[in-house]
This record gives C-alpha cells, sequence and structure tokens, in this order.
C-alpha cells in the first residue's frame, strides 16, 4: 500500500488508537525504508487498471479514432482521482515489507517497553498478539500486570501520605484511577488464565485468530446462538402444552 491507503486502513481496523497523521507516517516509512524494512513496489506492479496515457492506437477509423480518444480522457481522469486520494502532489510511492521487516517486526513485538507509556506500548503489541507465540503472549500479559501492580502500590503510597490535603475533586480523580488500575489488572488476571487454559488443552481451538481466519459480528454470533437454542426452546413449549 501507498501512504494514504496504508493510514485509511490503520484508522479502519483500529479507530481512536490510531491517531497517526502524515507529517509522522512518511517520515516513518522513510526511516523503515531506509533500514531496508520495507522497498518501494515498481510501478508497474500496482498500476492495476489504469492504462497509461498514449498508449491508445488508432483502429484506422473514425470510430476507432473516438473510442481511442474517450479511452485517453477516462485514463487521465482516473489517473487524476488516484492523485487525489493518494495525498495531492505527493509521488504515489507504494511499499511492501521485506524479510528484514518481518523479523523486525516480530522483535519489536516479542521486546519489552523500554519505558511503560501508560499502556500504550502494550496496547499496540497486544492488538498483534496473534502473531506471538503462547509463551510469548503470557510473557507480555505478566510485563503489563506488574507494571499496573507498581502502579497500584505507587498510588497507595501517596495515599498513605499525600504532600497536600486534596479537595474532593481531586480525590474523585485519584479514586477514578485507582478504579482503572483495578479494572485493568482484572483483565490482565483473565486474559492470562484464559491463555493459560488454551496451552493446558491442546485440543482447545486456539483463542488467537489467524489471519486467514473470518471474525463473526456480534449479531452474527447473537443470531447462531439463537438458531442453536430454538429447536430446545420449541421442544420446551411442546413438553409444557402436552397435557
Amino acid at each position: 500500500m501507498h501512504g494514504y491507503d496504508l493510514r485509511k486502513k490503520l484508522r479502519g481496523d483500529f479507530g481512536l488508537l490510531s491517531s497517526l497523521s502524515f507529517g509522522s507516517l512518511y517520515p516513518a516509512l522513510a526511516r523503515l525504508e531506509a533500514a531496508g524494512a520495507v522497498r518501494e513496489v515498481p510501478a508497474e506492479q500496482h498500476s492495476g487498471n489504469l492504462v497509461p496515457v498514449g498508449t491508445f492506437s488508432s483502429a484506422g477509423s473514425i470510430a476507432g479514432e473516438k473510442a481511442a480518444f474517450r479511452a485517453r480522457i477516462a485514463s487521465r481522469r482516473a489517473a487524476a482521482v488516484a492523485a487525489r486520494t493518494s495525498g495531492g502532489t505527493r509521488g504515489r510511492r507504494v511499499y511492501e515489507l521485506t524479510a528484514h521487516g518481518d523479523e523486525l517486526f516480530h522483535r519489536l513485538l516479542e521486546a519489552d517497553e523500554p519505558k511503560p507509556e501508560g499502556g500504550r506500548g502494550f496496547t499496540l503489541r497486544w492488538a498483534f498478539a496473534r502473531y506471538l507465540s503462547p509463551d510469548d503472549r503470557i510473557l507480555l500479559l505478566q510485563r503489563r500486570r506488574a507494571q499496573l501492580l507498581a502502579t497500584k502500590e505507587g498510588s497507595r503510597r501517596a495515599d498513605e501520605s499525600p504532600w497536600r490535603p486534596l479537595d474532593r475533586y481531586q480525590r474523585s480523580l485519584v479514586d477514578h484511577a485507582n478504579e482503572v488500575t483495578e479494572h485493568d489488572l482484572t483483565w490482565i488476571d483473565h486474559l492470562i488464565a484464559t491463555e493459560q487454559a488454551a496451552q493446558a488443552s491442546p485440543s482447545a481451538s486456539d483463542p488467537v485468530l489467524h489471519s486467514t481466519q473470518v471474525v463473526e459480528t456480534p449479531s452474527a454470533i447473537l443470531n447462531a446462538s439463537a438458531a442453536k437454542a430454538r429447536p430446545a426452546l420449541k421442544t420446551q413449549l411442546t413438553g409444557r402444552s402436552e397435557p
């Protein structure tokens, strides 16, 4: 993909987690390209169905000339639309991941955060956790759990010996932060238990989806559940109506 489509996909996949500007994206792509992690795809491999202007030949007739002229106009319009959607006058450079980039991706995914930033690094890694091994997923969760416990302990110490009294508004913020930490700890403990249960039961289905699997929407899951429950419900009602 080129930069515009890449940013669009990130926004579509991660929503508010992908507040990525073009001012950050294009320099990042340049750094990755310099490091050999991505490379530019030759234009002829991603030109799609656009036919270069000037390649339409005449059929030697008025009808052929008109057809060639219409094709040239359509090609120019399509090229103009592609230029607008790819970031204005910026060149449409399409990138692909290299073998080195794939290796770098997994290395960064498995590495510990050098400086935890309020769980943002964990959130990003967990979004791609399907690419981690089961052991690495548990290790990632345990690291996050240790960070949350450290936050909880720091908050407890601050509460025991505050540097100045807090008013009720400031206290409400502190209480809210503590509740969020407790909620995150409960969530992490649940994820760890789920991963450990999956490892203990090799016959159980892998809770982590692979890229080839289709994720069902909540409505589809509810409809499927209702369809399975309907025969049983019908049997119960029939049994009740019988004398």
